[in-house]
């Protein structure tokens, strides 16, 4: 807009309404604008002449300072802003719970140390601390290593409610308080090893793990598995570091506590079953043929029978599925990889499996599988069935079967998203890489597909229905070397009678000191 004039238009004052009005104002009427411009224009001319009165007569400046309209005044730029006071609304370690008497739980610690020798804890009893403080039982390893009892051998009363009160006054949320016990000091997120102590603890005083006294060997095994499948499930980005965040959406610390209620861990098929673990050390034993604990290309690709193609094989040792800074050895898969390996392949239906074979699938790690990707894996599957005389699908119809079972958002290019959302990523992964379980899909009835995929009931996993129906072989077959080991005993002394062999444990005691 032009101010005609010119005094006006030279005028600071006018200048800095100006520069007010337009502040702020994306957008501001013109015949608006004009109104207030033309009121302000009158606002100065009459200013003006009041001055010249009060210069003349100082006497009549309070009449006409008092009969004058005053100007407005702007608020937000005469006066400071109001602060507003924002609640948190943020608390990564848990909502404080300001009715919690925490000096009467303190209290209550106090006076269970009073009843122990010089008023100290071994990691034992620490276990009715524990439940004092609210915390499962199988916290007590990691109560009695955060209070100092590792270096001693004892807790005393001071050290444990020195930590305890330090606990209690950061931490507000079970997952807070679990990870602040285990993790290193300064460190919020649980890596490998800080389970060791917690586990070892379990294989120790479980019930449901008495027979394993007897085999120390295969404490680390075991506890190898277990934490394994514990990063398998709970550690979804896959970082090596479970977060706070990651440990609240598990359901880890709910399956930890049921160790206390339940004598049969094998009831236990999350994390802890032993059962699984045998099946897996197992698996694991048969292809480590020279038993150093590692295995090659060439052990794996005998695993069920040849089912892995050789170019899934070769990406699964590309380092395609290492978590967080590891470094995969060349040429070599570690125990710890092998289980990852197998829970991927016996269950395929799972978010970690589907994120673990499509970084396989992935050559060029660009985030979808192209056309060209699928069609490398495929011509191996058609190679290895006119081996067997059976006659291989085209890939472009095998190509628009896929992409009507996967149903992909953008043509022609298959993401994790797709996968995870169509809900028949097993046969998806199956039909490129894994022979076998492709085959025994093209002969199931198609309907009894689709009923499976509609079912919303709860119902066994694939891994645990496959480690169930393994155990129960492994079990058979060890019954069955036992006969022959009695037959052949039986030829060779010629006796009448023999006694039976004496019960040293259950069964699952028996299958460690043989076969493992």
């Amino acid at each position: 807009m032009m101010i005609k004039e010119s005094s006006l238009r030279r005028d600071p004052d006018l200048g800095g309404e100006l520069a007010f009005l337009a502040k702020g104002c994306d957008f501001v009427l013109p015949s608006r604008f004009k109104r207030r411009l033309k009121a302000f224009q009158q606002a100065q001319v009459q200013s003006k002449q009041e001055k010249k009165a009060g210069t003349s007569s100082p006497a009549l400046l309070q009449p006409v300072v008092s009969t004058c309209t005053p100007l407005p005044v702007n608020k937000a730029t005469s006066s400071t802003p109001v602060p507003i006071n924002i609640p948190r609304f943020y608390f990564p370690k848990g909502l404080p719970n300001v009715c919690t008497n925490h000096e009467e739980i303190i209290a209550r610690i106090e006076k269970a140390f009073a009843e122990f020798e010089d008023e100290k804890a071994n990691i034992c009893e620490m276990g009715k601390i524990a439940k004092i403080c609210g915390c499962p039982l199988y916290w007590k390893a990691p109560l009695f290593s955060a209070s100092g009892g590792e270096r001693t051998g004892r807790v005393s009363v001071h050290s444990f409610v020195s930590m305890w009160r330090k606990i209690l006054r950061n931490c507000h949320d079970d997952a807070s308080r679990f990870t602040s016990l285990l993790a290193k000091p300064g460190c919020d997120c649980l890596q490998q090893e800080d389970f060791i102590p917690l586990l070892q603890d379990v294989v120790e005083t479980h019930p449901g793990l008495t027979f394993l006294k007897d085999a120390p060997e295969f404490h680390s095994r075991y506890i190898t598995t277990v934490i394994q499948r514990i990063f398998y499930t709970v550690n979804r980005s896959w970082s090596g570091k479970i977060t706070l965040t990651e440990l609240r959406k598990s359901n880890f610390l709910q399956t930890l506590a049921l160790l206390e209620e339940e004598d049969d861990i094998n009831q236990i098929t999350d994390y802890f079953s032993y059962e699984h673990f045998y099946v897996i050390y197992c698996k694991f034993w048969e292809l480590d043929t020279d038993h150093d604990l590692y295995i090659s290309q060439k052990d794996l690709a005998r695993y069920s029978d040849q089912a892995l193609s050789n170019r899934i094989i070769e990406r699964i040792f590309s380092g395609a599925v290492v978590r967080g800074t590891e470094v995969q050895k060349e040429g070599r898969m570690s125990y710890a990889d092998f289980v990852w390996l197998l829970i991927s392949e016996e269950d395929k239906r799972s978010a970690t499996s589907i994120e673990y074979w499509f970084r396989c699938m992935d050559l060029d790690g660009d985030g979808v599988l192209s056309m060209y990707e699928l069609e490398y894996f495929y011509e191996e599957q058609c190679e290895r069935m006119e081996v067997m005389g059976i006659e291989p699908l085209p890939f472009q119809d095998l190509l628009c079967q896929m992409l009507d079972l996967v149903k992909p958002e953008r043509e022609g290019r298959v993401t994790l998203r797709d996968l995870k959302r169509c809900r028949m990523a097993h046969v998806f992964f199956n039909t490129f890489f894994n022979l076998e379980k492709y085959l025994d899909n093209e002969q199931r009835d198609p309907f009894a597909v689709q009923k499976d995929t509609d079912s919303d009931s709860p119902e066994p996993s694939d891994w645990d229905r496959y480690a169930a129906e393994e155990y129960e072989i492994l079990v058979a077959e060890e019954s069955g070397n036992e006969q022959l080991q009695e037959g052949s005993c039986e030829e060779d002394y010629d006796t009448e009678e023999v006694l039976p062999p004496p019960e040293t444990g259950d069964k699952s005691d028996k299958l460690v000191i043989s076969d493992l």
